[in-house]
């Protein structure tokens, strides 16, 4: 089958397809795509005429492999394929299989002519073992599920029907996921039951195997409660007080501790508070987004969708993987829903809601925070709105054609 091209996490690797002195390490959460974009990468180097003897694909999931757990039997493997002359294009997947695999790895770097691509469990990929033992010597490349611009052409892709009306299409992408699997399953109940599965993979191969939970019904409840409150303003002490009042029993270090065994697996994403009068983090003060909307779509039953919280979730996550730092800005008493920075070091300030249609009172609402803002950085109000408001400068955009042509900041 042929592989959809994810252009947004291709075109910042190409670069260093050829660098031997670089491991490319791939990361996100399960499911997103990270063994078909290093699938993709194989196919554009031999389409770039190197020999198929130069390219080592080794899936360590794959039956024939998952025999391999030491780094004598992974060594073995790469050698007996590895023979050739010239440089090598090494590719490992879900190399977390492995025990002490960065020594091993950092080896192959060290002779040279090896240029090396691995993925595997965030949680593990992410830990101190790997920051320890290969830093300055390797690249993260951080990918998330598919984008509703990426939902949309991966479904074009593969003939897969598309509506032709934005808004409608928009709901279809909120409530079905944007796991890329899910665009093969032809109906809302079996895109469900796949993210759930999904969920529950995650808990066993990436939670449980490195966090010591002893009660999973609390640790259940932790997940639940911090899912069902993405993009709410949130800290850990309201948390457990809420928590206790329903009568459960927990305190703060074991709520940290699971809300941060959820952000090492990727499920969450942790976006600061920022006081742009005083230039300084609000401690204490967070919000949580999800990687994907499904982890709080698929399992809950009323199909109403609060698109606030929502287009906020999905333009957090669509600046993250254009590589912009994201932080929650507060101005006084009023609130930008977002600060973002991005690789040249330019800032945006942006709002999102569903529509500023309703009223001028909607319309202050969401304008006021940014006419505060003083400085001369682009000011956005985004909204599904078609008919699009001028005022002071600051740029009214319609947040589903900003997303559709891939649009930066």
């Amino acid at each position: 089958m042929r592989l959809f091209k994810r252009e947004t996490y291709l075109r910042k690797i190409r670069g260093f397809y050829d660098a031997d002195d670089i491991i490319k390490v791939i990361t996100g959460v399960r499911r997103c795509g990270k063994s078909s974009l290093m699938e993709t990468i194989a196919t554009e180097i031999r389409n770039n005429g190197v020999s198929e003897k130069n390219i080592i694909y080794i899936d360590l999931d794959k039956r024939g492999f998952k025999s391999v757990k030491t780094a004598d039997a992974l060594e073995k493997i790469i050698d007996e394929r590895g023979s050739a002359k010239g440089l090598k294009y090494l590719f490992i997947d879900e190399i977390q299989n492995v025990d002490g695999f960065e020594e091993l790895i950092n080896g192959y770097r060290t002779d040279g002519d090896w240029s090396i691509f691995i993925t595997g469990s965030n949680s593990y990929l992410l830990s101190g073992e790997l920051v320890t033992k290969l830093t300055g010597r390797y690249l993260e490349f951080e990918m998330f599920p598919l984008s509703f611009g990426e939902y949309e052409d991966m479904k074009k892709f593969y003939k897969k029907p598309v509506d032709t009306n934005p808004q409608i299409e928009l709901t279809n992408y909120i409530l079905e996921s944007g796991f890329p699997r899910t665009i093969f399953l032809d109906n809302t109940a079996d895109k469900r039951r796949y993210v759930q599965g999904v969920i529950n993979e995650i808990f066993e191969k990436d939670i449980r195997k490195r966090v010591k939970i002893r009660k999973k019904e609390t640790f259940e409840i932790v997940r639940r409660y911090i899912i069902n409150n993405f993009g709410a303003t949130t800290n850990v002490k309201n948390i457990c007080e809420t928590l206790k009042n329903n009568g459960y029993e927990i305190n703060r270090p074991t709520i940290s501790r699971y809300i941060k065994a959820l952000v090492d697996a990727k499920i969450l994403y942790e976006c600061p508070r920022f006081d742009m009068k005083s230039k300084r983090s609000l401690s204490g003060e967070k919000k949580y987004y999800l990687s994907d909307l499904g982890f709080y779509y698929a399992e809950n039953t009323d199909n109403r969708v609060n698109y606030g919280p929502t287009l906020e979730n999905m333009l957090y996550v669509y600046a993250c993987a254009h590589d912009c730092s994201v932080s929650v800005g507060r101005i006084g008493k009023l609130e930008c829903d977002f600060i973002i920075r991005n690789q040249e070091m330019d800032y945006s300030y942006v709002q999102v809601a569903y529509t500023i249609a309703l009223s001028e009172e909607t319309e202050n609402r969401e304008y006021r925070p940014l006419e505060m803002i003083k400085d001369n950085y682009p000011k956005y109000v985004m909204t599904t709105d078609y008919l699009l408001q001028k005022r002071n400068g600051i740029k009214h955009v319609n947040i589903i054609k900003f997303m559709q042509e891939d649009q930066g900041f």
